[in-house]
């Protein structure tokens, strides 16, 4: 597959692979056919892969470091801290970026993980009480110390990201970003990533699944999917939204694609400096989104994109109140 670069050195896969559906917020999962996916990314070239201490809670770092630590040396592993939670693994509710935190969390990161440092450590939520250079100075100081390689931070603002990277150099920002969520084009986040040479790391590439052109109705979702208390998938904005996905399908029929895969390789087409991590437990769609990186749009395949989706036409918040308010500090 294609590398890309994050930044100013870190090579990975121009796809990467999110792990957070094979332990979290996603309905029931597998772990052995989670991990059957990962190994299935390794043979398709996929070396980049994402975590977080809160999925799970602490389950998935597990999963994904017993999954990869034969091939530790080929692969780039990415983690996060931040969503506080307590000593049994509970969340608070609340974001942490202390430095005596971040302390506690990059070593029982790295002991579940099963490795000596972290290729990319974000910060996954702005702590709007703690300064963010106090927290990336002390990012900083765990950079010095060989326990981390890389530093990220994940929904922040345009002013966070210039004061961590003054403090200590950032690699990647990670934001969603997608056909349907292109906040990010008009808050100054792209902006300024690519002003200061950051790279750019999108989640939910996919909408959460929903540009896969799969989900019809909320009875599509387990019980306990997070996605039934998300604004864009309820009343009158799922209806509205299901026009606009209607269309983005027929441009995708149209050229002979998924809707997946058009969805990808729109994302994968912003710039050499953008790296999408679409998350999957199954390989038939790990597969199925592995090949977008072959898919070429033209100038006309962009404008009818434009056309029918352009930004902010989703209706609906991304996420519930609660975690609108987390983001973008």
């Amino acid at each position: 597959m294609e590398q890309r670069t994050l930044g100013q050195g870190l090579a990975v896969s121009a796809e990467g692979l999110g792990c957070m559906g094979m332990s979290a917020f996603y309905g029931a999962h597998d772990d052995e056919e989670s991990t059957a996916t990962i190994r299935r990314a390794l043979e398709l070239g996929i070396t980049f892969f994402d975590t977080a201490d809160v999925y799970g809670p602490w389950t998935n770092e597990r999963l994904v470091g017993k999954a990869l630590a034969d091939r530790r040396d080929d692969v780039v592993l990415a983690t996060k801290f931040g969503n506080e939670l307590d000593e049994q693994g509970k969340r608070t509710g609340k974001v942490n970026g202390s430095p005596d935190y971040l302390r506690r969390a990059v070593d029982q990161s790295l002991s579940r993980l099963g490795i000596e440092a972290i290729d990319l450590y974000y910060q996954h939520r702005v702590d709007p009480d703690v300064p963010v250079e106090d927290t990336f100075g002390a990012l900083g100081e765990l950079v010095q110390a060989g326990k981390v390689r890389h530093l990220g931070i994940s929904e922040a603002s345009a002013a966070s990201i210039r004061k961590a990277h003054a403090t200590a150099p950032l690699t990647a920002v990670q934001s969603e970003y997608s056909l349907f969520t292109r906040d990010v084009e008009d808050n100054g986040v792209l902006e300024t990533v690519r002003e200061l040479g950051i790279g750019f790391v999108p989640y939910s590439p996919l909408g959460r699944g929903f540009l896969s052109g799969k989900i019809r109705s909320v009875d599509d979702f387990a019980e306990d999917d997070f996605r039934r208390t998300s604004p864009r998938f309820q009343g009158e904005n799922f209806e509205k939204n299901l026009e606009l996905l209607d269309a983005v399908v027929a441009i995708a029929d149209e050229k002979g694609v998924t809707p997946s895969q058009l969805a990808l390789a729109w994302v994968l087409a912003q710039g050499d400096d953008v790296v999408p991590i679409p998350g999957t437990r199954r390989i038939p769609n790990l597969e199925e989104n592995v090949s977008a990186v072959d898919v070429t749009l033209t100038a006309d395949d962009f404008a009818r994109i434009d056309e029918v989706a352009p930004s902010g036409s989703v209706a609906g918040d991304r996420y519930s109140a609660q975690g609108m308010a987390s983001l973008g500090h």
